[in-house]
């Protein structure tokens, strides 16, 4: 169970968050948009979802504002984040629950409060699993979704080894945009951020916590796109596309 601290005000936190990954993302809330849009479309505007590499909980507050009759499991792994939005956001009247566990793991599905959703959506998240990991999430996943249900995922899905001029074209383009923005300020802020939040004597346990995590789970692997695309397959999904992208960042669709 993630602790909340009654005698911190975690907004802040939260509010500089979403600030920092503005700088990586100046679209970001158009991609959530695109999700939310898709997520109509397809199931109507109540549905359970789980939120994926949840962090503080973006997407999953937005996703409540915008559909007052859904419910959300948000899952992390990491202590850190999951306290800051849990102190942050809450349980939102019973509609928002917090999960500590690992994606891609043989823990993951037993981990949740419900064997059946609606809906699974992740942002800036799964790239963090290397291919075997990924597999068995899209595998646990394909258990865990009704017939019918979706996965939306958006995310950095790289052009594969087939697709090396994309590659090399995708790395010019950004290359381009980062000399008109300032040079490694999105970093910057990052690092920022965490160095801030590593000061906070409420957080010392969660750190303590978040680094003998991060000593056993080596990362990070950015899988490419065709990588997504044959484990969803192989795992049953039977309708697989980018319906959304801006180079290699793309809003993955697929349908149980």
């Amino acid at each position: 169970m993630v602790r909340r601290s009654p005698e911190t005000d975690w907004s802040p936190w939260l509010a500089r968050w979403d600030a920092q990954q503005e700088m990586f993302l100046p679209d970001r809330e158009a991609r959530f948009a695109r999700i939310f849009d898709l997520a109509e479309a397809s199931l109507g505007r109540r549905f359970s979802a789980l939120d994926l590499g949840c962090g503080p909980g973006s997407l999953s507050v937005r996703l409540l504002r915008r559909f007052p009759s859904a419910r959300v499991c948000a899952v992390d792994y990491d202590p850190v984040t999951l306290r800051i939005g849990q102190g942050a956001l809450g349980s939102q009247g019973g509609r928002l629950r917090w999960i500590d566990a690992q994606l891609g793991s043989a823990g993951f599905p037993a981990a949740l409060p419900a064997r059946r959703f609606d809906a699974a959506f992740s942002t800036s998240a799964l790239h963090w699993l290397k291919a075997p990991a990924l597999g068995r999430l899209y595998s646990d996943l394909a258990r865990i979704l009704r017939p019918g249900g979706i996965v939306l995922n958006a995310d950095l899905l790289p052009f594969g080894p087939a697709e090396r001029d994309l590659q090399r074209l995708s790395r010019r383009t950004r290359k381009v945009r980062d000399r008109s923005a300032a040079a490694g300020a999105p970093w910057k802020g990052w690092e920022k951020w965490w160095a801030d939040a590593e000061r906070l004597p409420a957080l010392r346990a969660e750190f303590q916590e978040r680094t003998r995590r991060r000593a056993e789970h080596p990362h990070h692997a950015t899988p490419p796109w065709e990588v997504h695309v044959r484990a969803l397959r192989r795992a049953g999904f039977r309708r697989v596309a980018a319906l959304w992208n801006d180079l290699d960042d793309r809003v993955l669709y697929a349908r149980r």
